[in-house]
């Protein structure tokens, strides 16, 4: 286990103390796959939840994964043990839609929030999404959509939402929804030493209607991500 409880306040200061009712959103994205992105945003949210008044919510937008969950349950003797399931969507809303359509007996459509979870992670004022794949059938794909809802109705229950977003390189999603946070921090393996590839991302998050916070150069080890340096204008 790496403590990176120093490098995540520096990440505090930089991008500053939440706005009292106000629900910040941050995203946090690489360009390429394995650059750490899950384990930057992961230990932000756990150090920012001991900082706010409201909750923070952890948000996995690479649906339909579980990897965020995974990791809190393999480390739950550092996080907590994760609470009882409950709604991941304060209104029916979501960040991304599944086709073909549900419909309940009475022939209603599913809502797409139907099918996000929140689990509360031990007694911290930390919430975690998980994407209930269970639900889904046979033929049904999932869909990251360009919509503020989801992230408006969030804002309403959390102090700080932090969004991990899957690498530009595999995934639109962090583009499609950077114009809907209000910052979007670039996660950079400093070891790769290649820091155009961050800055065509930035370029790209810019022209997709987002903002760049700035850069984390993040030195990758086998055993765990550490943040060498945080560039933010």
């Amino acid at each position: 286990m790496v403590d990176l409880a120093s490098e995540m306040a520096q990440l505090w200061t930089s991008l500053g103390p939440p706005i009292p009712g106000y629900g910040r959103v941050i995203a946090f994205v690489s360009a390429e796959p394995g650059e750490g992105v899950s384990t930057i945003a992961r230990e932000f949210a756990a150090f920012a939840a001991e900082r706010v008044k409201r909750n923070v919510w952890l948000v996995e937008l690479g649906v339909p994964a579980c990897t965020q969950v995974r990791a809190l349950v393999e480390e739950r003797t550092r996080y907590g043990p994760l609470g009882r399931e409950a709604a991941g969507s304060p209104d029916g809303s979501a960040f991304f839609t599944v086709r073909p359509v549900m419909r309940g007996a009475d022939g209603r459509a599913w809502p797409a929030g139907r099918y996000l979870a929140g689990h509360r992670v031990a007694n911290r004022r930390l919430w975690v999404t998980r994407f209930r794949r269970e639900l889904m059938r046979p033929g049904q794909t999932v869909q990251v959509v360009p919509s503020n809802a989801y992230w408006s109705a969030l804002r309403k229950h959390a102090d700080l939402v932090v969004i991990d977003a899957p690498a530009a390189s595999a995934s639109q999603a962090g583009l499609i929804v950077a114009p809907f946070a209000d910052v979007t921090v670039l996660v950079v393996a400093a070891d790769k030493g290649d820091v155009e590839r961050a800055a065509a991302l930035k370029d790209s998050i810019i022209a997709a209607g987002g903002r760049c916070a700035g850069v984390v150069f993040n030195r990758t080890r086998a055993e765990a991500p550490k943040v060498r340096k945080v560039i933010l204008p």
